[in-house]
Parts: structure tokens; C-alpha cells; sequence
């Protein structure tokens, strides 16, 4: 949708959000991609392993920012993820931010970033179930599509 690709780009300043955006939502069934509009104009976005999501890239429309648009994807997408039995949600993001919506330091919980060099305070997990999350550490990993960018 060039709409979204637009949005993405205005936001982050740069296109390749914008094409991980696009190769996310052309390989993954399963993933769930929110975009808010407003009189139709896009303003958004194995065994032994527990299997989760990854939040990104969330984006909002430059003059559309500081209006609860961005707010209200991620409180609505953690809810969906939440009723599909999703275990928990990471994010790579601003630590003033996420923190609102119950996200906390990764490391906290025994998890870390597969990519070296990610600051501790902005990765970040959003525990949706707890009892399935119980003795789970180690490396969190996102799908090969966020390697390109990463």
C-alpha cells in the first residue's frame, strides 16, 4: 500500500523502514499490521523455544504525531496479540516511550537482542502471558527480514 510506504518514510526520515515494512507484509501470514486512517488518508503500523512478536516499526504521520494515534496501534495491537495467545511482544525503542504500555528491559527478565551493539534500555518485552514466559531467557531473535536493517 503506498499510503503506508509514505507514511513510514515521512516518519522515519529514510525509506528502508518503508521496505521492511513491505517485505514483512508480503512474507509474514501470521503477523498483524495496524493502520490508522482518518477520513481515509493513512496517519499510522521449535521445541524448547516460545515464539513471540516483534513491534516495529510503528510510524504516525509527521503532522498527525503527539494526537494518541501511535498510543492507541499499540495498546490496540497489544490486545489482539494478547488474545491470540501470544506469549510476549519486543520492541527495539525509545525507553521513555514503550514503558507506558507495560514494556520493561529485556535484560530484566533474562532476555537479550540478537543483534550486538543494542542498548540495554532500548530493548525492551511486554510480558501478554506470564505462566507461558516462566523460566524463559535467552536470545531473542527477529525474522530474517529486520537483518537487512538491523
Amino acid at each position: 500500500m503506498a499510503a503506508v510506504r509514505t507514511v513510514n518514510e515521512q516518519a522515519f526520515g529514510q525509506p528502508a523502514e518503508a521496505g521492511l515494512v513491505e517485505m514483512l507484509r508480503a512474507s509474514c501470514g501470521e503477523a498483524l499490521s495496524l493502520v490508522a486512517e482518518d477520513a481515509g488518508v493513512v496517519v499510522e503500523g521449535d521445541a524448547g523455544r516460545v515464539a513471540g512478536m516483534g513491534l516495529a516499526p510503528l510510524a504516525v504521520h509527521p503532522d498527525r504525531q503527539r494526537e494518541g494515534i501511535g498510543s492507541r496501534l499499540v495498546e490496540r495491537g497489544l490486545e489482539i496479540l494478547r488474545g491470540r495467545g501470544c506469549p510476549f511482544v519486543v520492541v527495539v525503542g525509545h525507553p521513555g516511550y514503550y514503558p507506558r504500555f507495560g514494556f520493561e528491559r529485556a535484560s530484566a527478565r533474562g532476555l537479550s537482542s540478537q543483534w550486538p551493539g543494542v542498548d540495554d534500555a532500548a530493548f525492551m518485552v511486554r510480558v501478554l502471558d506470564p505462566p507461558a514466559m516462566t523460566g524463559v531467557s535467552g536470545v531473542a531473535r527477529y525474522r530474517e527480514e529486520f537483518d537487512a536493517f538491523a
